[in-house]
């Protein structure tokens, strides 16, 4: 764990570890998409112009989510309202913020929007995996005591520590926490995981957001299962933490959204004609013009 991976020489200014995965999340992100927008004939100024629109929907939502949960103990005054650098973001409150940010862009410009959903559907899973390196460095997000040969301890003063101290489980002269499961790593490979997925899947849908439907599913499965393995968050509802209660509730927003997607005509916007109509798939002779009824 290296909550401030360096300081600045002369100028005294921190580094965090978590400051800084969230700035390579970001920038690797945009670039993954707007890669993917050129391919699929969107104008990738669209990814740039609501890069910002995400990023601050996203942290606030983040940031939001996390102080409403943990105000009055984790965070006990307005500056530290906004220490998000340090740690404390909830995805599920940057999904909420960034799907705010994302209906209020889409009104104001236009676009095909499940073509440009599958476009930044990869870039959300690859800042998933940076953002949970960073949850590593900070410590957050940490797993249940386990004895498994990859299990990790963290210092003195980190959050396991401080969870294990107050649980009785070590002494305040401890040094180290006890080994527990590294849920940000398991995380992460979720990510990367979800992102292959996605980059094999994106050739093979046969309509415009299909690949976005997949982030949908399954990511809320996998978050419900690593859930399982951390020990940071309470019960909720039904015996549930707040991040499984959310997962249940996007999977059956996904399921959803893949029965109404299912009565769409299969159809791409990177297959457009040269007018710019959309093309039907067809898997025997391939893509041929939509005609009206």
């Amino acid at each position: 764990m290296r909550q401030v991976l360096f300081t600045i020489p002369y100028l005294g200014f921190k580094v965090y570890g978590y400051g800084l995965m969230l700035f390579l999340a970001f920038i690797a992100s945009i670039n993954l998409a707007a890669w993917r927008a050129r391919r699929e004939k969107i104008d990738e100024n669209l990814v740039h112009d609501f890069a910002l629109w995400l990023f601050v929907g996203g942290i606030v939502g983040a940031r939001g989510f996390y102080v409403a949960q943990y105000w009055g103990t984790k965070v006990r005054g307005v500056w530290e309202i906004l220490k998000f650098w340090e740690g404390g973001i909830v995805f599920y409150g940057s999904v909420i913020g960034g799907t705010v940010a994302f209906l209020i862009f889409w009104m104001r410009r236009e676009f095909p929007m499940r073509a440009f959903l599958d476009v930044i559907a990869p870039s959300l899973a690859l800042g998933i995996a940076f953002g949970r390196i960073g949850c590593f460095f900070t410590g957050c997000c940490y797993g249940d005591v386990c004895k498994l040969p990859w299990a990790v301890s963290f210092p003195a003063e980190s959050p396991p520590w401080e969870s294990q101290v107050k649980l009785g489980l070590i002494g305040a002269e401890a040094v180290r926490s006890l080994p527990v499961h590294p849920t940000q790593i398991y995380s992460a490979i979720d990510g990367f995981l979800l992102l292959a997925l996605m980059t094999a899947y994106f050739p093979l849908r046969r309509r415009d957001g299909e690949v976005i439907g997949i982030l949908m599913v399954a990511y809320p499965v996998t978050r419900f299962l690593i859930e399982h393995l951390r020990s940071d968050e309470a019960v909720f509802f039904a015996g549930m933490t707040i991040s499984q209660t959310v997962s249940v509730v996007l999977l059956a927003c996904g399921l959803l959204y893949w029965a109404w997607l299912a009565t769409l005509p299969k159809t791409r916007h990177a297959d457009s004609a040269g007018d710019g109509s959309p093309r039907e798939l067809d898997v025997a002779a391939g893509p041929r013009p939509i005609t009206a009824p």
